[in-house]
């Protein structure tokens, strides 16, 4: 997924919160299984309520997709927007490659 300027701020600026950092953090971990959010708040210790403003920060940036299951909603990482980023990163910080090294160690 090729990400414009404002889509990759976008992205970048939900994951510079700390909870959301988490949720993704979580959601990666979870797979395309995905959490729902009662899960994701319990193991993350936010209320329901700051839970669901997150959810639909992250939801709104493209980095999470929700599906309906029952009465649950459940929440899965976007992997291809998540790589979105990385590319984005890595094209305009590396010159295009994942391999080539910018920074003097």
């Amino acid at each position: 997924m090729k990400l414009t300027e404002p889509q990759a701020l976008k992205g970048f600026s939900a994951l510079s919160q700390e909870t959301r950092l988490r949720i993704v953090r979580l959601l990666v971990t979870a797979g395309s299984s995905g959490l729902s959010a009662g899960a994701i708040a319990e193991q993350i210790g936010a209320s329901s309520s700051r839970m669901s403003f997150h959810l639909s920060h992250l939801e709104h940036a493209g980095l999470l997709e929700s599906r309906r299951d029952g009465r649950s909603i459940i929440y899965s990482v976007s992997f291809s927007a998540l790589n979105g980023l990385v590319e984005f990163l890595t094209h305009n910080c590396c010159k295009g490659s994942a391999n080539a090294h910018p920074f003097v160690y």
